[in-house]
């Protein structure tokens, strides 16, 4: 298996700082859209940067981040994947993370 041309890191759940959430899947979402990672995007490491954010700008200008139009859309979809699966167990939809890419 070969590494892919971006990868980053997501956590497998969600952390409650305290307090009471009432909305766990809101919150859930809040924390995957501005979640920090460090990445690494063709050739450059990027230290903890919004991993959406991050891709959202990737898959604008692929060329301008070195990887393919095709490595940016397997990092797009592996976010969604990962982040999908996080953000269902705390009660959302994986559709609402897709929406950030629209």
């Amino acid at each position: 298996m070969t590494t892919p041309a971006i990868t980053f890191s997501l956590p497998n759940t969600v952390p409650y700082l305290g307090g009471c959430v009432t909305e766990p899947a809101f919150f859930a979402l809040d924390y995957l859209v501005n979640y920090r990672s460090d990445m690494r995007v063709g050739e450059r490491q990027l230290p903890q940067v919004k991993v959406l954010e991050t891709l959202q700008s990737v898959l604008a200008e692929p060329e301008a981040y070195g990887v393919s139009r095709a490595d940016a859309e397997a990092a797009r979809q592996r976010f969604l994947t990962q982040a999908g699966q996080i953000l269902t167990a705390e009660g959302g939809q994986a559709a609402w993370l897709e929406r950030e890419f629209t």
